[in-house]
């Protein structure tokens, strides 16, 4: 559990509050006591933020590229604690809108980074990396020290915007701390281009689940309030010797993209099913999977999910929402 006592009063600042992960931070943080302040792009009607019910919150909406309106946000608010988690987060669109994937991902860190520089007032500064910023490593799995090596659009967003980071650390002592996740999943993610949304849409309607590699990829799921724990540790962690650090946080369970659907298929007790292999994805990186040995150690974290935990929760999270 987080310590409800650090987090209460405490003014907090999320960006990309109408992502995946953002309503379910926001939703422990609320319950916890913070004062959330979310800055939204986008009102989607379907969002997170209101199938997971999350309310009492400060709601701006504009754009992470807006440097004043950043800016005044946290100054305004009286913000202590900020959450960067806004970005333009699917490979495929990323792929299409290199330019878009770009702009938001690096300048719209860069624009956080320097309104908390300038107005001095922040404690944590917590940004939101992932897993994809090692690109490709013959050598698995990612230790925090291997280089950051994106090739593709979204990995080298996700790589300068890792470095930027550290980069205000140890130009400006910035506060602020890197988090590097496996995939996410869990319910509440209405992107069914996902493999593991997608595959349980399939199957609760009867249909081949479709996978667009050859299946023989290989990830680390992280069930998202595994993730949720992760980010709110990192900041209950008031060492200052952290600051500047970037953490994997992953599930320590990697598995192919096909023996995943097939757990999936197991799960739903539909076993008449069987996937269906496009291999049509050409530019994917084939392995990728964390160590988080560094969060255990320095954090005290460790997953609290088992793959076939978080999968059985989140299948019944989707077969109640699909069904209404």
């Amino acid at each position: 559990m987080s310590e409800k006592n650090f987090w209460h009063g405490r003014k907090v600042f999320i960006t990309g509050g109408a992502g995946f992960l953002g309503p379910w931070l926001a939703k422990s943080l609320i319950e916890n006591g913070s004062e959330l302040t979310l800055l939204l792009r986008d009102e989607v009607h379907k969002s997170s933020l209101k199938l997971l019910e999350v309310s009492s919150y400060n709601l701006i909406r504009g754009d992470v590229l807006d440097y004043a309106l950043v800016e005044r946000i946290i100054n305004e608010y009286g913000i202590e604690v900020v959450f960067h988690l806004a970005a333009q987060s699917i490979v495929g669109i990323a792929n299409k809108s290199p330019l878009g994937t770009l702009n938001t991902n690096i300048i719209g860190t860069c624009n956080v980074l320097e309104a908390c520089r300038r107005l001095g007032s922040i404690k944590r500064i917590i940004v939101a990396s992932s897993d994809k910023a090692y690109g490709t490593h013959e050598k698995l799995p990612y230790l925090e020290s291997f280089p950051l090596q994106g090739m593709a659009p979204y990995e080298v967003s996700k790589s300068c915007a890792d470095l930027i980071s550290q980069a205000f650390f140890h130009t400006y002592n910035l506060p602020v701390r890197v988090v590097r996740c496996g995939n996410l999943y869990g319910g509440g993610d209405l992107n069914f281009s996902r493999i593991i949304p997608g595959t349980i849409q399939s199957v609760l309607n009867n249909e081949e689940p479709i996978i667009r590699s050859d299946g023989t990829f290989k990830r680390d799921y992280l069930y998202v309030e595994d993730a949720v724990y992760a980010y709110m540790s990192l900041v209950e962690n008031e060492s200052n010797s952290l600051n500047g650090e970037a953490f994997n946080f992953g599930s320590g369970t990697q598995i192919s993209v096909i023996d995943l659907v097939k757990k999936i298929i197991d799960i739903s007790g539909r076993k008449g099913l069987k996937p269906k292999i496009l291999n049509q994805a050409k530019t994917e990186i084939k392995d990728q999977y964390l160590s988080s040995e560094k969060a255990m150690r320095m954090l005290g974290w460790k997953p609290r999910y088992t793959l076939e935990n978080g999968l059985k929760k989140a299948f019944l999270w989707y077969k109640n929402y699909l069904a209404k």
